[in-house]
């Protein structure tokens, strides 16, 4: 199945035709700038314009930033407040004419890592976690995903997690790899505590140098940076949305037997 998986985020909106069952890129990933103020009348009428560049009139998945429950937007940590408590797939689909589904999106990118990139066949519980402009983690145990996880939030010596250790914090304090090493140890570590997961998949901007630091850290669990890096969240939301596409359509099946 083709899908177009778009990933919304906060500084660009990236989408691309994906096959669903090999995770490859079947077009050329197309960018337009976020919106600034990225109010939800913006944001949408960008992704109304991907779509058109692309003329595309299939399913697509959307990756947002934000935890998602039943295509409503629950959270805006690091969004304009507009979006809470807006059923974004609902108005997104209706503005597109195609049927969308929203996911968020680090569980959209540990979806495609876990399917496709440094998680794959990997048995029991891995951790993906993304270290960006704040701390984004999806979990998954033997390959199903919990969804919404915001790991990103837990406490760490009276700090919030992603205010002591993310990407954006290690420019800002100007932090040497080792310093980094030694935040992410402790954070990861908790992580370890609390969850005993088998793999972590470390993702996000600084996963790219990955080189500079996977040596440093001081901990149990085995440790791969992500493989489909700037594809993972184009890939996870249009597998996100074949899944949710494939699920309605049993629902549906099942219903029109008992009514028959």
């Amino acid at each position: 199945m083709q899908i177009l998986g778009i990933d919304i985020g906060g500084t660009g909106i990236k989408a691309a035709t994906v096959d669903t069952k090999s995770g490859k890129l079947l077009t050329e990933r197309f960018r337009l700038p976020t919106p600034i103020p990225a109010t939800p009348d913006a944001v949408i009428e960008t992704v109304a314009a991907i779509t058109e560049e692309f003329k595309w009139q299939g399913p697509v998945g959307c990756g947002f930033p934000a935890a998602i429950k039943h295509e409503t937007v629950m959270t805006a940590s690091n969004i304009d407040n507009e979006w809470k408590g807006l059923n974004a797939g609902e108005r997104i689909s209706h503005r597109i004419n195609c049927p969308t589904h929203m996911v968020n999106d680090v569980d959209a990118a540990g979806l495609a890592e876990v399917t496709f990139g440094a998680g794959k066949k990997e048995k029991g519980s891995v951790i993906m976690v993304a270290l960006g402009t704040g701390i984004g983690t999806a979990l998954f145990s033997n390959g199903k995903l919990f969804e919404n996880t915001e790991f990103g939030h837990i406490m760490l010596d009276g700090n919030v997690a992603e205010k002591f250790t993310s990407n954006l914090i290690r420019k800002n304090n100007n932090l040497s790899w080792e310093e980094f090493s030694d935040r992410l140890s402790t954070y990861l570590n908790r992580l370890e505590f609390l969850m005993w997961p088998d793999l972590f998949i470390i993702g996000g901007g600084v996963s790219k140098y990955h080189s500079e630091f996977f040596h440093l850290l001081k901990i149990n669990t085995k440790v791969v940076p992500a493989r489909l890096l700037n594809n993972a969240g184009i890939v996870g939301a249009a597998l996100a949305a074949k899944r949710a596409l494939f699920k309605n359509e049993k629902k549906k099946k099942k219903f029109k037997g008992k009514k028959s």
